[in-house]
């Protein structure tokens, strides 16, 4: 079943924002007033994302985050992977498959976990930039 942590989530939005927000870097501060979140959590997801590329820091008075891709070049997946690494396909709640090959949810969970992948693969940054307006 999948798993999202709280910094793939805030990486989610975080990378978002920037996307929404392209005109100038934006500080780690006025992210984490827009999102509601701790400043410290918001600064290591994005010096993660730094360090594998996806988003890069601008030092100075002006300074702070901008993507370093284009948002159409970044994929749902790109974040995910960053943060919590390779997407698990878990096809059994409990880990070790008990019910002789015939799970008593189906196909319920390899389809759900397929349909994540897909969106994940598929869904592009820039399509979601709606979600957020220009930063204050």
């Amino acid at each position: 079943m999948l798993k999202i942590s709280d910094a793939a989530n805030l990486a989610f939005h975080a990378i978002v924002f920037l996307a929404a927000n392209p005109d100038r870097p934006i500080s780690n501060h006025e992210i984490a007033k827009a999102l509601r979140v701790s400043e410290n959590h918001l600064s290591k997801v994005l010096q993660r994302l730094a360090k594998d590329g996806l988003v890069k820091s601008i030092r100075g008075p002006k300074g702070g985050f901008a993507l370093e891709k284009p948002a159409d070049k970044i994929t749902l997946l790109d974040v995910f992977q960053v943060i919590d690494g390779p997407l698990a396909h878990s096809n059994c709640l409990l880990g070790n498959p008990l019910c002789n090959g015939q799970c008593i949810l189906g196909g319920l969970l390899k389809n759900m976990n397929n349909q994540v992948a897909d969106y994940f693969a598929t869904t592009k940054i820039s399509e979601l930039t709606g979600s957020y307006g220009g930063a204050s």
